[in-house]
């Protein structure tokens, strides 16, 4: 009787840390999947302009489009940024990716 039990309290532990295991990997795969919402993304990269001079003002497509570019496909925010260099207003557009937050491409417009 007294190995039945030990059998079952095996079987159990062994049950739950695999649980524990696949739950974990799920919740990472999970996580992955989801993408930043667009304020956030814009106060992360007015946050690095900013380091460089101040901000006269910034903008975000709240809707995601999505970005192909040879191989890799993806979803991204357009964007943009003005601020002061010099005392000349410089604007510059961006293109940041909606999973990470990662700029994939800025440009100045003038």
């Amino acid at each position: 009787m007294k190995k039945e039990w030990e059998k079952l309290g095996l079987t159990a532990g062994v049950s739950l840390a695999c649980g524990m295991v696949l739950g974990g990997g799920l919740a990472l795969m999970i996580n992955k999947a989801k993408t930043k919402s667009a304020s956030d993304v814009l106060e992360a990269i007015k946050l690095s302009f900013s380091e460089e001079g101040s901000i006269e003002g910034a903008w975000i497509q709240m809707k995601k489009e999505e970005l192909r570019r040879y191989a890799i496909k993806t979803k991204v925010y357009t964007g943009g940024i003005t601020r002061r260099e010099d005392e000349v207003l410089v604007q510059y557009e961006f293109i940041a990716d909606a999973y990470t937050g990662t700029v994939i491409d800025i440009y100045r417009l003038n």
